[in-house]
């Protein structure tokens, strides 16, 4: 199956074609995307992939979208061109949140805590559990949610993961000060995603176009500037 993977959901983006069976996955090629250009670099550069390794976008098997926590805007564009991409070609979706993208790059069986700076002295936090008895390797989501950084810290002191991992060295400082073992890795790229999104789609672990979206975890301050204004 030929695969499709986009991640617009940080300050930079990416776009990753991979190829995988029940046995095997294999990277093809994958593509930066700077922030600020995804919308009017993202098809221009799949277009110019597609091209440059002799495959036509009716070629692609699946589709893997980085569904987020991230950049509203940018969540936006990426999942905008998943939907009009698969609405078109009838292919299916798979979708792969960030944390469970960042929980993926821990080296360890157990519970782990993916944690991601926020802003605002808040923490976007996932807790998975890695089991030695899966063969593949799988996560299973416990919860996602979007915390202060003292309500982080008192989750930590709750559920007490095997390990803690981020992407941000400041909250792996704030993290180390109650926990010893926090690992800090670069953010995980669009082939981390198409990875994990190849597994979810040979399992059948796919969404509809009508039923994707953005796992924001947070409002946006429109939302938020809006229902306040409305309860005024």
């Amino acid at each position: 199956m030929l695969i499709l993977a986009i991640d617009t959901s940080g300050q930079s983006g990416g776009i990753t074609l991979a190829e995988a069976d029940g046995g095997s996955f294999r990277v093809i090629e994958s593509a930066a995307i700077a922030g600020g250009t995804f919308s009017a670099q993202l098809i221009p550069t799949l277009a110019a992939l597609l091209k440059k390794h002799e495959y036509r976008a009716a070629d692609i098997g699946g589709f893997a979208a980085a569904s987020g926590p991230g950049s509203f805007t940018g969540l936006r564009v990426g999942l905008s061109a998943i939907k009009g991409l698969a609405e078109t070609l009838r292919k299916p979706i798979a979708t792969v949140s960030v944390l469970e993208a960042l929980a993926s790059l821990a080296d360890r069986d157990g519970k782990i805590a993916a944690a991601m700076d926020a802003g605002r002295k808040e923490v976007f936090l996932g807790l998975y559990e890695r089991r030695a008895e899966n063969s593949d390797h799988a996560l299973l989501m416990q919860h996602e949610e979007l915390l202060t950084q003292q309500d982080f810290m008192a989750t930590l002191e709750t559920e007490r993961p095997a390990v803690i991992i981020t992407s941000d060295a400041a909250l792996a400082e704030l993290a180390s000060s109650s926990h010893s073992s926090v690992v800090v890795v670069t953010p995980p790229s669009s082939e981390i995603i198409a990875g994990i999104g190849a597994r979810k789609l040979l399992a059948g672990e796919t969404v509809s176009v009508e039923a994707l979206d953005a796992n924001y975890l947070r409002r946006s301050d429109a939302e938020i500037f809006f229902k306040g204004n409305r309860r005024a």
